[in-house]
């Protein structure tokens, strides 16, 4: 029964937080990464990046035109590539 009791508690801040009544406890914003400014420093051309993070040219052509933003382990790589540079030359040498 307690879990369903913090779960209750939890559903009902929510609406709170939705309908303005509430402030939220924390939020978590990210970043989003740069991605045609990450491949212009590295410059490689978008079939050479989409190769080394294992995915499609059209997706990487997505991300930079900001129609799809990446997400998951992509914008993890991504952000860590952006930190360092050198981290892209190690995924792409396996």
């Amino acid at each position: 029964m307690a879990l369903f009791d913090e779960l209750k508690s939890s559903l009902q801040e929510a609406v709170e937080i939705k309908q303005g009544k509430k402030s939220p406890s924390n939020s978590t914003r990210y970043e989003i990464a740069d991605v045609k400014a990450i491949r212009a420093q590295l410059q490689v051309s978008q079939q050479e990046f989409a190769e080394a993070l294992g995915t499609s040219v059209d997706t990487v052509k997505s991300w930079e035109t900001k129609r799809r933003n990446p997400a998951g382990l992509a914008a993890k790589v991504l952000s860590t590539i952006e930190e360092d540079p050198q981290v892209y030359y190690q995924i792409a040498s396996h």
